[in-house]
This record gives C-alpha cells, structure tokens and sequence, in this order.
C-alpha cells in the first residue's frame, strides 16, 4: 500500500519528496534513488499514470494537484498514458544500481517500461 513507508521524515516533507520524485520522474522517464524511496515513488507515478490514461478533467486535476508542473501533466496525458492504453498496470521498472559511494545506501534505477 503506498504512503506506508515514512522515509525518515514529517509528513509534510515526505509528501513534498515524493511529489518532487514523481514529477521529475515523469518529466524525465527514468530516476536513480534510494531503493525504499523509488518503491514508493513507483506507487504513486503508476497512480498518475492510470489517471491518465482516463483523459477527464477530472483526472487532469486530480494529477494537477500531485504533480507539480503543468507541462509534466501534459506529457502524461499527451505522450506517456497512451503509451499504456493496452497495458492494465506495471508501467514502470525498478533496477537495483548498487550501493551509494559516500554511505553505502543500496541505490536503484526507476525507470518507464518501454
């Protein structure tokens, strides 16, 4: 269940993270991150990406108000979530990347299935 993981951090900040992770994520296509984190963020980029694929003004403010620029949430209703119209969830990939050079945190690549 998304949302379970509390990352060390308030509330606040942990909500500013992940929509900070899901935004440039979905901006980018692909993340390297610490490997609880890019569990939680895959949760919740396959939610924007479902709501997506709906296409409603509903959805789109709904994905408005998690992700945190506007030009994002036109590439995933434009671009990414008609790429998986078919395709019912998995949208997205995690790879473990081994361990981070200055505290050794086992690092991970997020990344779109293609």
């Amino acid at each position: 269940m998304p949302g379970t993981r509390k990352l060390g951090r308030p509330t606040d900040q942990r909500m500013a993270m992940l929509k900070n992770l899901v935004t440039s994520f979905l901006e980018n296509g692909k993340i390297t991150t610490t490997v609880t984190r890019a569990k939680e963020t895959r949760a919740l980029a396959e939610k924007m990406i479902t709501l997506g694929k709906k296409n409603t003004l509903h959805t789109r403010r709904q994905a408005l108000s998690f992700v945190t620029k506007e030009d994002v949430v036109t590439k995933l209703f434009n671009e990414i979530a008609p790429k998986y119209a078919d395709r019912n969830g998995g949208y997205t990939r995690i790879v473990k990347a081994g361990p981070r050079k200055g505290d050794s945190a086992e690092m991970a690549i997020l990344e779109l299935v293609d």
